[in-house]
């Protein structure tokens, strides 16, 4: 497994977005609903590819909001489900040497939610919805 993984930058949100478009029941958040307009987040890579991404929103307490997560639908190498760990793990890292100590994220994919119990997620079992207005 030889993976790179990267700030986010402004050439990824075309991908990003075909990305949301592919998945079902996705829909692509604004760019500016974002944390730094689309870019406040990491990228895994295997050999240049592009495979999963999150963003990370960094607050004024000691949490940090880890969503958005998606992933390339076209990537079905063995090694997806490594791809997706290790963005959450260098993520972890990434919050806690900036001083942070808490994670937060909201989730519905089961993919995704198993993964972040077999990383030591506490998930809550009753069902919430996320609530959102632009005003």
């Amino acid at each position: 497994m030889e993976f790179n993984i990267r700030k986010l930058e402004e050439k990824d949100w075309d991908t990003l977005v075909s990305w949301w478009d592919e998945w079902p029941d996705w829909q692509n958040p604004p760019k500016d609903f974002l944390p730094d307009n689309g870019t406040g987040g990491l990228m895994v890579e295997k050999d240049g590819t592009p495979i999963v991404a999150g963003f990370m929103y960094f607050t004024n307490s000691k949490g940090v909001l880890l969503e958005w997560i998606v992933s390339n639908p076209s990537y079905r190498d063995d090694d997806r489900q490594d791809a997706i760990e290790f963005l959450i793990l260098t993520c972890e890292e990434y919050i806690k040497a900036n001083g942070k100590k808490y994670i937060f994220s909201i989730g519905r994919n089961k993919h995704l939610i198993d993964t972040h119990k077999k990383l030591g997620y506490n998930v809550d079992t009753k069902v919430s919805h996320e609530i959102i207005k632009k005003i």
